[in-house]
Parts: structure tokens; sequence; C-alpha cells
């Protein structure tokens, strides 16, 4: 999909990262695997940003994403992802502010080890599927959770990046108190 005029393409989004706790990668690995993430994103599902815009990617321990999820979820539990959007969309457009994505990296790894995938490519579904809840998708009821699972289904595909729905059936989220979505 090609960007409309006047609004964002990936290259003009700002990624900030802020690694807070936990044994993540190196920063330069992390940012380029979030740029792929969002890069294929923006170029595959129909996300309306305005150029210039900020996505906060911040990296924390299990510990501090459970603090988190108890505040803004009430779910005194660790989780892989929580996203917090910058804002509603004005005219369909999002933006300056996209919001911001935070990950737990021992939920990461653990997971990805349990489902036998690689860290990148578990964090990179993840990078997709906060970046997504940001722009409005969803997973809470079925019909909603269709269409984010297809668009992630496609963007991991142009990352080449097997389904990791493949072997699960459909399931919407339980119904979440604030603005965090956690992809458990």
């Amino acid at each position: 999909m090609t960007a409309l005029p006047g609004l964002a393409t990936a290259d003009d989004i700002e990624i900030e990262i802020a690694i807070e706790s936990g044994d993540w990668p190196d920063e330069d690995r992390l940012f380029d695997l979030s740029e792929a993430a969002v890069a294929a994103a923006f170029a595959r599902a129909p996300l309306k940003a305005l150029p210039g815009s900020e996505l906060s990617l911040v990296f924390v321990n299990d510990a501090r994403i459970q603090e988190l999820n108890a505040e803004w979820r009430s779910k005194d539990k660790p989780t892989n992802v929580l996203s917090f959007p910058g804002g509603e969309a004005t005219n369909g457009v999002f933006g300056p502010l996209l919001g911001d994505v935070i990950f737990a990296q021992e939920t990461i790894a653990r997971e990805a080890v349990d489902q036998g995938v690689s860290f990148e490519h578990h964090f990179s579904h993840l990078v997709v599927h906060g970046l997504l809840h940001l722009f409005g998708y969803d997973h809470q009821m079925e019909a909603e959770a269709e269409v984010m699972e297809g668009l992630e289904r496609q963007i991991l595909a142009d990352l080449g990046i097997a389904d990791p729905y493949a072997d699960a059936p459909l399931v919407a989220d339980e119904p979440a108190t604030g603005a965090a979505h956690p992809i458990d």
C-alpha cells in the first residue's frame, strides 16, 4: 500500500527507544528489528499518520510491566506488550504522537521458547501487534480479532516470519480497563 499524499510513510515516523530494565539485545538491534516491523506495517496496513509522528518503544522487565498491567488493566500479572495510544485520530489520521508500546523481556523470551520461534521473530510480531493497537485495531471481539490477526499475518509474511496464529484458533481478548492492550 502506498501512502496517501500528505500522510506519513514508515520513513516519516520517528522511533524513540528507551531500555529501562531487562536483559534486552543491544539498542541498535532493537531499533533495526522495530524499524523493519514498522516499515512492513506501514507498507501493508492502511495506517494513516502525520509526517514526523513519534512512536515510543519502551523495554522493561516483567516486574515493571506487571505494575503497569495492574495499574491500567487491573491485572496483577506480567504480560508481553502494552500499548498506550497517543490520542484519537483526526479525520482518520493519527499523530503527531502515535503512543507508547511497552515490551516485557522475560515474558517475550519465555513465549518465544514456548512457541518454538526465535526471540527476534516473536518480538517483531509484538511490535506489529502493538503498533496496530495504536491505530485503533483491537481483538476484543471475534470480528475485530479476524481483521487484526489477518493484518498481522500479512505483515509478518512480508517480513519472512511464519504465521504465529497457524495452530491457534481466533480468540477475542477479555475486556480491558484503560488503553493498554496485551496480546495474551
